[in-house]
């Protein structure tokens, strides 16, 4: 293994550091990649394995669901154990539960492969962005978050191209076995260039009950929000005040300690994403479904259709990120959310007939400006305002909160809006309960930019001029103190 300099000192620019990045942003692409690509193949696998609806919406949630579910646990068990080991862990059970899902003979088999693909996620994923936080120079970690959340997003965006790719010439199973030679590579790169890193004051128990509490009261929101069940989404909602209560009393050694929320920050961006990621789950989850149900478009063609936004993240991601350590996060998320909104106002008008250029273009490319406006700041504001102990579960109370988002808002809005049973066999039931999410995804987005504006300060990534030798007693105090050379907000 190379020698790696001590944790918090790598460069962006220097080979350990690309090598850092590239293990890293491949890691969480493919979790990224699975959460977006398995929608294209949505009606062929639904055609060739004779499901309805709900089993299609089973198919997307029981992956979210675990991830969502357990994903705080792979936070603690990597600040505990280390990140990197963890991560490890995590990429390869990932790649396991992807070849069962690619052998599924059944679509019940398949939703029980995809949520133990969503364990893999859970370890991996907040592993991931934590070992960036841990590992690179706090100068560069803005841009080094950026550059993840951009590459993120295009794994997350190129996902529905690929499948449609993958679906077109060789069979919906192979958007779940393509993952396999990808998650070799980041274990060959983890192995050798990655440095470990862990919380040393992270000891005692674990929080199990907190664990299945939390994961048994999304179970059953999820079940009652997709079959319209009230029992169980009233079992999952007393699962879930039972859970928040433990929480309190067991903190600090409680899955979510409450002492990461002693920032108003923290707490406000976690909204925020929650809002934004909510409406986000349904826009990917329906809109290439749309295009191939309802306007005509075949998988491929669907999937090309979202390349605007892999460019625009790509390219606009980083630059984002550097730009809200400059001027502050509220006006660049604030703005990008806002462009989402009228995005998804303008892809309510697609349906039959509609033409690539005017009705599919426009908007796609507009939703991929405010992602690549938004993401990178949240995601920097979410790790700048929490200390560097709880890096781990910081990225997992957020990666957790955006599934969660994701979960619930594909699980209730298409009943809502009336599809159920067989309607995405139905061009023009689909189409109508598609223009309703779109309208309610844009109302989503709006309350999320309004969130922002109002809670999060300009300062909050913003680094003050020193004022005198170190040690001084003169630093801002409170929650209002701007985040200086080392530390950060708790």
């Amino acid at each position: 293994m190379d020698s790696a300099p001590e944790n918090g000192h790598i460069r962006l620019g220097s080979p350990a550091g690309r090598r850092v990045l590239l293990a890293t942003v491949l890691g969480s692409g493919i979790a990224l990649l699975d959460g977006t690509v398995v929608n294209v193949a949505l009606p062929a696998l639904g055609a060739d394995l004779d499901a309805d609806m709900a089993g299609l919406q089973w198919t997307v949630n029981a992956y979210t669901l675990t991830l969502a579910g357990l994903i705080l646990l792979g936070g603690s068990l990597g600040d505990r154990y280390g990140r990197r080991g963890v991560f490890l862990a995590g990429v390869i059970w990932f790649a396991v539960a992807s070849a069962l899902c690619g052998l599924a003979p059944s679509v019940e088999t398949l939703v029980a492969a995809r949520a133990l693909q969503g364990i893999g996620g859970a370890l991996l994923t907040p592993g991931s962005l934590a070992i960036i936080q841990a590992s690179f120079d706090r100068d560069d970690r803005p841009r080094a978050i950026g550059a993840w959340s951009g590459l993120g997003g295009v794994a997350a965006a190129v996902g529905p191209l690929l499948g449609g790719w993958l679906v077109e010439t060789a069979g919906w199973r192979w958007v779940f076995l393509i993952n396999l030679p990808v998650a070799a590579l980041v274990v060959a790169v983890t192995v050798r260039h990655v440095p470990e890193s862990r919380n040393p004051e992270a000891t005692g128990r674990f929080d199990v009950l907190g664990t299945a509490l939390a994961a048994l009261a999304l179970a059953g929101i999820t079940y009652g929000l997709v079959d319209l069940r009230p029992v169980p989404l009233a079992a999952g909602a007393l699962l879930g005040a039972a859970f928040v209560r433990l929480e309190i009393r067991r903190s600090p050694a409680a899955l979510v300690p409450v002492e990461v929320f002693a920032s108003r920050v923290f707490t406000a961006v976690n909204a925020v994403t929650f809002v934004m990621y909510a409406a986000m789950g349904v826009v990917f989850f329906l809109l290439v479904v749309q295009l191939q149900v309802s306007a005509g478009f075949l998988p491929l063609a669907a999937g090309s259709a979202i390349i605007p936004v892999t460019v625009l993240m790509l390219l606009l991601s980083s630059r984002a990120g550097e730009v809200a350590r400059r001027i502050g996060p509220r006006a660049p998320m604030t703005a990008g959310i806002l462009m989402c909104a009228a995005a998804l106002l303008l892809m309510a008008r697609i349906g039959p007939g509609s033409s690539y250029v005017v009705d599919v273009l426009l908007p796609v490319s507009l939703f991929g400006l405010g992602l690549s406006a938004a993401v990178a700041p949240l995601t920097a504001t979410v790790l700048a305002t929490a200390d560097d102990r709880h890096a781990g579960v910081a990225s997992g109370v957020n990666n957790a909160v955006a599934r969660t988002g994701g979960l619930l808002a594909v699980a209730a809005i298409p009943p809502l809006a009336g599809l159920t049973g067989d309607a995405f066999t139905s061009p023009a039931t689909f189409t109508a309960g598609f223009r309703t999410t779109m309208l309610i995804g844009a109302a989503m987005m709006g309350v999320s930019a309004l969130i922002a504006f109002a809670a999060i300060r300009e300062n909050v990534l913003v680094r003050p001029e020193p004022t005198g030798p170190a040690g001084a007693d003169d630093e801002p105090s409170g929650d209002d103190a701007p985040t200086g050379p080392g530390r950060t907000r708790g």
